[in-house]
């Protein structure tokens, strides 16, 4: 059996193809991704030429061409049936993190931490004040006096900079799989396409569900979820109006004794300013 035989029977074989490019990333994390993927994803780096024979070969899917704009460069391909979605993600939490070279981008905003750099004093002052880390010299050693943003997510690491991040043991590179794009029964969806805010999600729906909530306490929707809410809800406004109405039930006798007796000391308070002033007017009239 010929290779792109072989190679077309594996593409026939599952529902999604993917394409990953493999710059930047290492043998061992390769090898750790195909054993925690085995029961999911199988991985086999593959020559763009013989991965476009394959395709061209294909007859059993349709659209599979289109993801030959995408095979460039060294590729490893992955075979799968399950969602493109929870491999990419699986994928992106698979990262590490590893030492910045020239050109790198930073993959979060990296923050130098006040402290003791480790380094003896000599060429490092010079190098650590190049990328504008204050210092300064105690107990035989650079220290940095304040914690200090050298470079923010998605911008370039310059070779200066690499270079003293090396140094003090920060390492602001990610490094892993990422998928170019995957074909998944008949569409082609891109890196871009891929990438979920699971966050942002999660804070979206809990928001809706607040909102969704919310609207049916206001218009007394009942449902299973809200008629707890309701029902205390119901309780308060009835005991409210029968305050309001002075109807002596079980549950508003005592409240409506003790406003009652608080009224009724109210207005005994009142009581010898309200005689004094009644006898005023009297005296008056007796004196005349």
């Amino acid at each position: 059996m010929g290779e792109v035989t072989e190679l077309t029977q594996l593409v026939n074989k599952y529902k999604s193809v993917g394409i990953a490019s493999l710059q930047k990333v290492r043998a061992t994390q390769m090898q750790e991704l195909k054993k925690n993927l085995a029961d999911q994803v199988f991985m086999r780096v593959i020559k763009n030429t013989l991965m476009r024979l394959a395709i061209k070969d294909n007859k059993d899917k349709p659209g599979l061409e289109k993801i030959e704009e995408y095979l460039t460069g060294p590729n490893v391909f992955l075979f799968t049936d399950i969602n493109p979605f929870k491999l990419a993600l699986t994928l992106e939490r698979g990262k590490v993190k590893t030492t910045a070279k020239a050109n790198d981008i930073a993959a979060f905003d990296v923050v130098v931490p006040a402290g003791n750099t480790g380094q003896p004093p000599g060429p490092m002052i010079s190098q650590l004040n190049s990328v504008g880390l204050p210092t300064r010299i105690e107990s035989g050693s650079v220290w940095v006096t304040r914690d200090t943003l050298v470079v923010k997510k998605g911008e370039l690491i310059n070779e200066r900079l690499a270079s003293v991040l090396s140094k003090l043991g920060i390492k602001p590179v990610e490094t892993g799989l990422v998928i170019t794009a995957i074909y998944d029964d008949g569409l082609v969806i891109v890196q871009d396409q891929l990438k979920l805010d699971i966050e942002g999600t999660k804070h979206d729906v809990e928001s809706a569900y607040a909102d969704s909530f919310a609207l049916s306490l206001s218009i007394s929707y009942p449902m299973p979820e809200n008629s707890p809410a309701l029902i205390q809800i119901a309780h308060r406004e009835a005991y409210a109006l029968a305050m309001a109405a002075e109807i002596p039930t079980k549950e508003t006798i005592v409240d409506l004794i003790r406003k009652a007796h608080m009224e009724m000391l109210s207005l005994s308070s009142r009581m010898p300013n309200l005689q004094e002033k009644t006898a005023e007017p009297a005296e008056k009239t007796e004196k005349s």
